[in-house]
């Protein structure tokens, strides 16, 4: 078994920090903020469901199979959310992943649209490639998800097609826990240039 050891990706707005059980009561607050946007992501709800939702993160973690993080902006020191790389495979004969999922994203309402996410993502897609080098980015998202379908579209991911009862459904707006329908993007090595820079121009000058 393979696992990952927990690293700081610090940019400018946003810096992501290992998921620990000392940032419950920041994402309680933050999940609590306004649960209107959950419509299709796994948001928890309560110091109970947190702190479940913060150890079977975790034990993904030990598994090797997720690297999680909360996400703190510094303007203001908050925690604002979480994300993870995810689905981390490896190969025989690599110290390092070869393919890694970001996904299991999501913001409180005041974090959303701003340049919190775009950073988040730059910052990963580079340790993503430039340091582990993998092969592969993947960024996947429900079917019904039209505003992050067009989100990842924008950035640069190229749309792989659709797993059918992929993963169980999560959000207000599913019957959660039935299986959904996954749209399914990529990055590859070959375009990260430009969808890196795609990011850039979208985070804040000077």
């Amino acid at each position: 078994m393979r696992s990952l050891e927990p690293i700081v990706l610090r940019g400018t707005v946003v810096q992501l920090e290992p998921l620990g059980h000392q940032h419950t009561d920041a994402l309680v607050r933050a999940a609590d903020a306004d649960r209107s946007s959950f419509g299709y992501t796994n948001v928890p709800d309560g110091d109970r469901a947190t702190h479940s939702y913060i150890d079977a993160l975790l034990a993904d973690a030990v598994a090797g199979a997720a690297l999680p993080f909360v996400q703190r902006r510094l303007a203001d020191g908050a925690v604002v959310g979480c994300t993870r790389f995810m689905d981390i495979r490896w190969w025989a004969g690599h110290d390092t992943p070869v393919e890694v999922e970001i996904g299991g994203t999501w913001l409180t309402v005041a974090a959303q649209r701003t340049s919190i996410n775009t950073e988040a993502k730059l910052l990963m897609l580079r340790h993503a490639f430039e340091v582990w080098r993998v092969h592969r980015v993947a960024i996947c998202t429900d079917e019904r998800n039209e505003r992050s379908r067009r989100a990842i579209e924008r950035i640069g991911g190229r749309f792989e097609g659709v797993l059918r009862n992929h993963r169980p459904a999560a959000g207000h707006l599913t019957d959660v826990g039935s299986p959904r329908n996954t749209a399914c993007y990529s990055i590859l090595p070959t375009e990260w240039p430009a969808v890196r820079e795609v990011l850039k121009a979208g985070l804040p000058s000077g």
